[in-house]
Formats: C-alpha cells, structure tokens, sequence
C-alpha cells in the first residue's frame, strides 16, 4: 500500500530513509530549514568513522559489515571517492585485557573472520611515528575501517533523492506535529502552511527534545568538541603512517583522523555538555582546548603546539542506553522518531534508510528491537561501554 511520508530533517537519517521509502514506492516529502548540508547538523563535517569494532556488541558490528560494502560501491556509483579506506587503528598505555573495548573488539572481529592485526610499542614506533610510542604499549590495527566525508556524502545524497523523485522542500521549519483524530495527521510549518500524510518521521537529531519535549524523558541533546589543526610535518599524518584512531578512547574520549583538506580532525567522544543545537554557547571552550592540548602532548607530541585552524561543536542526539532510537511512537499512531545517533551513527548509513523504512511499514526486522521505543530505560542507567563509541 502506497503511503505519503512526511520526512523532517534531512540529515543522514532523513536522506536515507527518504531514498529508501522511495525506493519502495511511497510517496515522500523531506522538509528542512537548509541549506544543505545543514551548517549545524552533526552529519555536517569532514569526516566521520566507519569501522566493525564495536567491543562485545556484536549486533552493530553485523550492521556495520553489512554497511562497508555499500560505501565501496556508493564510492563508485557517485564517481568520487567518499569513503577512505584507512583503518583504523585503536591503542592503549595498559595491556588489552577481558572487559575492554579493545580486547572485546578483538575478540568478535576474530570470531567474524576479519584480517586484524596487533599493534606493540615496536610496530607503532616504525610503522605510525607521530605516536608517543612510549605511551602505548597495546592495540590492534583493523584495515577493513576509515572514514567518510560526511558533509559532501549528505548533499550528494540529498540530490539523489530529488532525482528519485522525493519532493524536497528546503527553508521550512516544523512548528508542531498536526494531531488529530487519535492519530498524527501531517505537520504544521512555522509559516503556518500544513503537509498530511499517513506517516511522519522526525529525523532531527539533537533538535528532538526541543521540538518534541516530551521526548526529553528519553533523549538528550550533548555537545561535543572537534579540532582541526594544521600539522608542520604534513608527512606524518598521511593516511599510511596516520590512520583514523582512538587512543584509550575508553578513558580519554580522544579520536581522530588523517591529513584531509589540509588538517588533522581530533574530537572527543564522552558525556559532553547538554546544550541546544541553537545554543549561542555553542563553541569549544578553553578548558575544552586546555584538555585536548594535554592529551596531545602525551599521545601525538608532533601536533602538541600547532595552530588550531578550526573549531566547532559536534551534536549528539544521546539515549541513555547509547543505541540509537528508531521506532513508533506507541502514544501517537503515524509518528516515527528516528533518532539517538550517540555519537555513532553516520557509519551505519547505507543501512539506516532500510531501517527507519520498516518501522514505518511496521515489517519485521531483528535489530529494530534494539532500537526500540523504550522510555523504561532511564538516565544512569547507561552502560560504560556504550559510552564510547566515536563517530
């Protein structure tokens, strides 16, 4: 049955589950404020990660063998290359042991059959020399991993939905959802202008608990720091001897990339702080720079005291639980939220259109139960290791 979805946000949610209902015969509008990409949106940046290792949680690591192989290919049908097949490569000053993000990733990618590779002080010294190797003495390197040039992947991706045939309408804002009837009916524009439809998908991201509050029981929005900074040695930090990494990311929250568009990206994946998207104390703080100055005079000494090119605030959508929340809403019939990226979600965009698709079509699919609408889960409640997962 043909339904007419009304998408909110065209963002990589948004995008891809816009292109995906499409492609399944629906009739779909994606609305947004624009421009696109959206200058503040999360997906909008230079890079993203892409990666299987996932400590214990084997779930997304399936999704994420299944996401790789498309951006190979997506690589191709777009004609530009996109995706960076890097590695990744993940460190620690303690040995891995039991427990860890390292030691568990190890574990499941070895269970899988991926070709991974430990990483000691001796092979870091030689083979990554812009790393403090007396600092780590343990790791692995995944080469099935790298990263994505998110910004430019959103507005192809935006194009290819419009030549599919999504009505897209940008320079729109949602005032509120038209309810009626028991049930969500369309939505009402700021501008006073209404859109019906059988289904509404939010695909916000960290806007949700502003423009939805009663979701704000279940969803957070945090900000998050990210650098660029401009290497004096630039040869250190090509791809082969600088691979996108975490550096004890468990404890330290730091990760980061190759040279790209002349800088190094380093950005920081923990609690962050609860702030609005459209927040004016939207920038990276001095205590934030005072703490990323440290960890780099430790684990990358050559980019210790470079300039820093660029700052800005990256937004998550956080649930409590850390999974991502992609469900209907069980209150309000005809209404999808598809949001709670936590920081880890743009990886998983080749997947995540198919995803959002089947919880409007209401179709069965394993992993959507994940993702579930689930306001039981409450703050505190967040499990460490789901903490940190760097996009």
């Amino acid at each position: 049955m043909m339904l007419k979805v009304i998408i909110v946000g065209a963002g990589i949610n948004g995008v891809t589950s816009a292109i995906e209902l499409k492609n399944r015969g629906h009739k779909v509008f994606l609305i947004d404020p624009g421009p696109l990409p959206h200058p503040l949106a999360a997906s909008t940046d230079i890079s993203k990660a892409i990666r299987a290792a996932y400590g214990a949680d084997e779930e997304y690591t399936v999704l994420a063998e299944r996401s790789i192989p498309i951006w190979r290919k997506w690589n191709q049908e777009l004609g530009v290359q996109l995706y960076h097949e890097t590695g990744v490569l993940f460190l620690r000053r303690q040995l891995m042991e039991p427990g860890g993000f390292e030691y568990e990733s190890c574990k499941v990618l070895e269970k899988r059959g991926h070709k991974f590779e430990r990483i000691d002080s001796a092979k870091l010294r030689e083979r990554f020399p812009a790393f403090n190797a007396e600092r780590f003495q343990d790791g692995f390197l995944d080469p099935d991993a790298g990263y994505v040039e998110s910004g430019r992947v959103v507005a192809m991706l935006a194009e290819r939905a419009k030549s599919r045939g999504v009505e897209l309408r940008q320079g729109v804002k949602l005032a509120a959802l038209d309810e009626g009837n028991d049930r969500v009916k369309g939505v009402v524009l700021e501008d006073r202008d209404r859109i019906s439809g059988d289904a509404v998908v939010i695909a916000v991201g960290a806007w949700t608990p502003y423009l939805l509050p009663f979701t704000k029981k279940f969803l957070r929005a945090t900000g998050h720091p990210v650098f660029h900074l401009k290497p004096r040695n630039p040869e250190l930090f090509s791809p082969e001897r600088f691979p996108f990494f975490g550096a004890d990311i468990s404890t330290t929250g730091y990760y980061g990339f190759p040279l790209n568009q002349g800088v190094v990206k380093i950005a920081n994946h923990g609690p962050g702080r609860e702030m609005s998207p459209d927040s004016p104390d939207r920038t990276v703080t001095p205590a934030e720079e005072k703490d990323l100055r440290e960890f780099l005079s430790g684990a990358i000494p050559a980019l210790a005291d470079v300039p820093i090119v660029h700052t800005r605030i990256c937004m998550y959508c956080d649930t409590h639980d850390g999974h991502f929340w992609i469900a209907p809403d069980p209150e309000r019939p005809g209404l999808v939220i598809a949001t709670g990226d936590c920081g880890h979600g743009f990886k998983f965009a080749p997947v995540l259109g198919e995803l959002v698709a089947d919880a409007v079509e209401n179709k069965p699919n394993p992993i959507l139960q994940k993702f579930r609408w689930r306001p039981e889960v409450r703050a505190g409640e967040q499990k460490e290791a789901a903490r940190f997962r760097p996009e």
